[in-house]
């Protein structure tokens, strides 16, 4: 099944060049349409699903006849000059003299094989099973796609919420400069705190600044990925991401995710990559049978019709019918046939272990992708539990500053401490939500 861009992408996409000073939101699902739409991989993949489907076409017309159709003309002009012919010992005078004489004729001829040792069989065996391969990288390439623009699109998201962070980080230090400015200039507090406040402000604004620049370059890398206008303003918004992730959200997805055996069946059963390497193998099956071919004899029949005369009047007048079959037999070729299987055969043996080795890709990708789920999983729930306690800590440290039981140093540090947290929650949860799409991604099963 395949993405249609609606009406809305549609006239984005067109009217980009023109939307400078205007903000256009993209949702996940207008991304993924746009880069199935516009992204090269996928268009490359789509441009050799329609070659190797000409070669199965290709490949079937070994069994239809040849048709060749031929017609031709010519004139011939014989001039002689003025002469002597001498006979019985007498001369005779011969006048100058010229003709001219045209010929004429066509032919339709036909040509069939009627046998070929199974050559045709696997030329056409290999091209089918070459077209069907090529349509599962295809579908593999957009799976691809799709994965790597969601996996984009939530790292803009997990940027976003990082420049909020700072940016709330930045503004909660500059109000505790403000107090502990006015407390320093009434005596309350050393002027080092101020200094020591102010070091950590313009740290601030450095990480703020750092942070905004790595999601400027991160909508960047997202905007070229999906095709979109570099010229034009986007923003990426989607309201069924959520920073929230339930409990009900973890437990059901762990359960669905808990049986490795099932997902690796449901890995080879659905996992484009793996049927393409099926289709390399039985393609170089039929490469065997093909090269093969040559070790038998070849029989083919022949038919023509041809007309000729030297005038066009006449030319229906000279009929020439013919039919017949031939058979041809290599019986030595200095061993080419030979080295032609021996290599279609290592072929095969290649492409067996391809097939192999893709399976077992397939296990270790399932088996990782299904352990970094596991870990984002205990990750999002330990950040919960981390930033309630940085937000607590902090809130202590605060109290005991303002009324002069603790220092700043310590205020500093709890800051610090919920910063980071803030930080592990808003990894955990994009990880989490990554990881479970790689899950997905892994197994195969969507199509698009």
């Amino acid at each position: 099944m395949r993405f249609f861009k609606p009406a809305a992408m549609t006239a984005l996409l067109a009217c980009g060049p023109f939307l400078h000073g205007q903000s256009i939101n993209v949702t996940l699902e207008q991304a993924k349409q746009s880069a199935l739409e516009h992204n090269i991989s996928v268009i490359q993949a789509d441009a050799n699903v329609g070659s190797a489907q000409a070669g199965v076409t290709a490949a079937y017309g070994g069994y239809l006849p040849s048709l060749s159709a031929n017609g031709s003309w010519g004139r011939n002009q014989v001039d002689q000059g003025a002469r002597t012919a001498v006979f019985g010992g007498l001369s005779f005078p011969i006048a100058a003299s010229s003709s001219v004489t045209s010929s004429y004729s066509t032919s339709l001829n036909a040509n069939m094989t009627l046998f070929d040792g199974f050559n045709r069989q696997g030329q056409v065996g290999q091209a089918t099973s070459r077209s069907v391969a090529t349509e599962q990288t295809a579908a593999r390439t957009r799976q691809t796609t799709v994965f790597n623009v969601e996996s984009s699109y939530l790292n803009v998201l997990r940027n976003n919420e990082l420049v909020k962070v700072a940016d709330e980080n930045l503004k909660r230090d500059n109000r505790q400069l403000e107090r502990i400015t006015e407390s320093a200039r009434v005596g309350a507090a050393a002027q080092a705190d101020v200094y020591r406040q102010q070091s950590t402000v313009a740290a601030d604004e450095f990480l703020l600044i750092q942070a905004q620049s790595t999601y400027d370059k991160s909508k960047a890398d997202l905007v070229d990925l999906i095709g979109l206008d570099v010229a034009g303003e986007y923003t990426f918004n989607d309201p069924t991401i959520s920073l929230t992730v339930s409990q009900g959200e973890l437990d059901s997805t762990a359960a669905a995710y808990a049986n490795f055996r099932d997902l690796e069946k449901r890995s080879l059963s659905s996992r484009p990559d793996y049927r393409s390497a099926q289709e390399s193998y039985n393609a170089a099956v039929s490469g065997v049978t093909s090269a093969k071919s040559s070790y038998w004899p070849s029989l083919s029949a022949s038919a023509g019709y041809a007309l000729s005369s030297n005038d066009f009047a006449t030319l229906k007048d000279n009929k020439n019918i013919n039919w017949g079959l031939s058979i041809r037999w290599t019986l030595f070729d200095g061993f080419s046939t030979n080295a032609g299987v021996q290599s279609a055969v290592a072929s095969r043996r290649i492409a067996e272990i391809g097939l192999t080795q893709t399976e077992r890709d397939i296990y270790a990708q399932l088996r990782k992708a299904l352990l970094d789920f596991d870990a984002a999983r205990k990750q999002y729930d330990v950040s919960q539990k981390g930033l309630k306690s940085a937000t607590e800590d902090r809130k202590i440290a605060e109290e005991k500053y303002n009324l002069g039981a603790g220092t700043l140093p310590d205020l500093l540090t709890a800051n610090a401490g919920l910063v980071q947290a803030q930080v592990n929650l808003v990894n955990s949860v994009y990880n989490y939500i990554t990881a479970r799409k790689n899950v997905d991604y892994t197994i195969g099963e969507r199509t698009y």
